[in-house]
């Protein structure tokens, strides 16, 4: 049995970040995006019906850019629980300075427990196990985890490692351009989520394999499935980042007071 964590129940969550958080990749902007915040938002209401949710995440933000956008609103907004996931956007791009990319995940961290919030984020998967071709960028994430968890250790910030489970780079959790989880991606980051925070009803099973065993493509037929990819989504990720433009270029917080969550 789980016991309650402090402060609990939370009434007031919301949630900072960039697409994954915003929910790209389960639903779509035509019926809507749900998304791993949508889901632990919607345990939350399970066992506290006046519970209230803020989604101010966007997709494409750095995590300088999440701090200068989304925190004073997010401090407006008084929460008692706060998720802060952001730095793959940084990871990907030419120039990263882990440092620096802390160094605006911490400033979050102390502001929001500052001012009473419980404060959660994650560590992130191995990307070259998801995408071959990120191999370079390997080092970096190994790099913004570590400074992670030291800047929540030293904010008291609850960390979801899903960093440590195999799990988190199957195939079958992504969605198909490998940079956003599918449906069941955020399902099991909405698990893991409320297992570090010790929410009722939570345990660790969102880090158990897939019952079912992986098959993965070999030879040229495992050639043509990265040429695919590279041409429907690299590509396209490139030529935007040639151009100076983001996917969240005009876009705007889907869900940015705090309102009832209907518990699916």
């Amino acid at each position: 049995m789980n016991r309650s964590p402090v402060g609990y129940p939370y009434l007031r969550y919301v949630a900072l970040g960039d697409s994954q958080t915003e929910g790209v990749g389960d639903g779509d902007d035509v019926s809507g995006l749900r998304g791993w915040a949508d889901r632990l938002a919607e345990q939350l209401a399970r066992h506290s019906p006046d519970a209230r949710y803020a989604n101010l995440a966007v997709r494409g933000r750095l995590a300088g850019q999440v701090r200068a956008e989304q925190l004073a609103p997010a401090l407006a907004l008084r929460p008692d629980l706060v998720t802060v996931v952001a730095g793959v956007n940084d990871l990907l791009r030419p120039r990263f300075d882990a440092d620096e990319v802390a160094g605006h995940l911490e400033a979050m961290f102390a502001a929001l427990t500052g001012q009473g919030a419980r404060v959660a984020t994650l560590t992130f998967p191995d990307i070259t196990l998801i995408t071959p071709l990120a191999r370079p960028a390997g080092h970096r994430v190994v790099a913004l985890n570590d400074r992670i968890r030291e800047a929540a250790r030293r904010h008291g910030v609850v960390v979801a490692e899903t960093a440590h489970h195999q799990v988190v780079t199957d195939p079958r959790l992504w969605s198909t351009d490998r940079l956003h989880a599918g449906p069941l991606g955020h399902a099991r980051i909405a698990a893991a989520v409320a297992h570090a925070l010790e929410l009722p009803g939570s345990d660790d099973s969102w880090a158990q394999p897939l019952p079912t065993p992986l098959t993965i493509p070999s030879g040229l037929r495992a050639v043509g499935t990265e040429l695919r990819w590279a041409g429907s989504f690299l590509g396209p990720w490139l030529v935007r980042r040639l151009r100076g433009r983001s996917s969240g270029d005009g876009r705007e917080a889907k869900r940015p007071a705090l309102l009832p969550v209907t518990p699916l």
